[in-house]
């Protein structure tokens, strides 16, 4: 599910966590989410999907730069999300068709059913609109240097008829807060750990007491 509200279940063998998280700082907000392996390590389905929304966050990271409009960064990470869902079988090619298919049919909302990100400042969801609402068309609103923001892609899996059961209740998103720069961008959560490996590690560290 993409929010997790009850706050009461235990956490279990084999299953993910995901931590949705932040701190605030002389008046401004962070956002950031990981997700972990309760025993340390990814099995080979969550390490799948895992590197797949790491792959569509690279790819939606890329769309970060001054003139690229809003809208970019979505479409990145949709992109590799739709191609991943029809690669793992989430998705049947036959029924579901080309990545193309799948994002106009919006069949991929299954599994992806929120935006890539939000503005970030003096609130987590700061204001702010997303469109350029005095222009006809309302088209998408061109980045500029200066501007912060979330990029979280994520893929929630449901047991479902159709869909491989090894992905059935996996869930991941992993989002870092961007500053958009002159030159491009920058990720100013980039020291916390985010790929496989380092997650591991870091687990490992944990349970030890020894230095990841």
């Amino acid at each position: 599910m993409l929010h997790y509200s009850a706050n009461d279940a235990r956490t279990r063998d084999g299953e993910l966590v995901l931590i949705d998280a932040g701190c605030e700082l002389d008046g401004y907000a962070s956002d950031i989410t990981r997700t972990y392996p309760v025993n340390g390590r990814f099995t080979p389905p969550q390490a799948a999907l895992y590197e797949l929304v790491l792959a569509a966050q690279a790819a939606a990271l890329a769309a970060v730069a001054p003139g690229r409009r809003y809208h970019e960064i979505h479409d990145a990470a949709l992109a590799v999300l739709a191609q991943g869902m029809l690669d793992l079988g989430l998705l049947e090619r036959k029924l579901a068709g080309t990545a193309q298919d799948v994002i106009d049919n919006k069949s991929y909302l299954r599994f992806y059913m929120h935006g890539t990100g939000h503005w970030l400042g003096m609130d987590v969801h700061d204001v702010g609109a997303y469109r350029e609402t005095a222009v006809a068309g309302k088209p998408w609103r061109p980045l500029q240097a200066g501007m912060t923001l979330t990029v979280e892609p994520g893929i929630y899996v449901r047991p479902a008829p159709g869909v491989p059961e090894q992905f059935w209740n996996i869930g991941v998103r992993i989002e870092d807060d961007v500053l958009v720069t002159p030159a491009g961008h920058a990720v100013l959560s980039d020291a916390a750990p985010k790929s496989v490996a380092e997650i591991e590690a870091l687990m490992r560290a944990a349970a030890t007491g020894r230095p990841a």
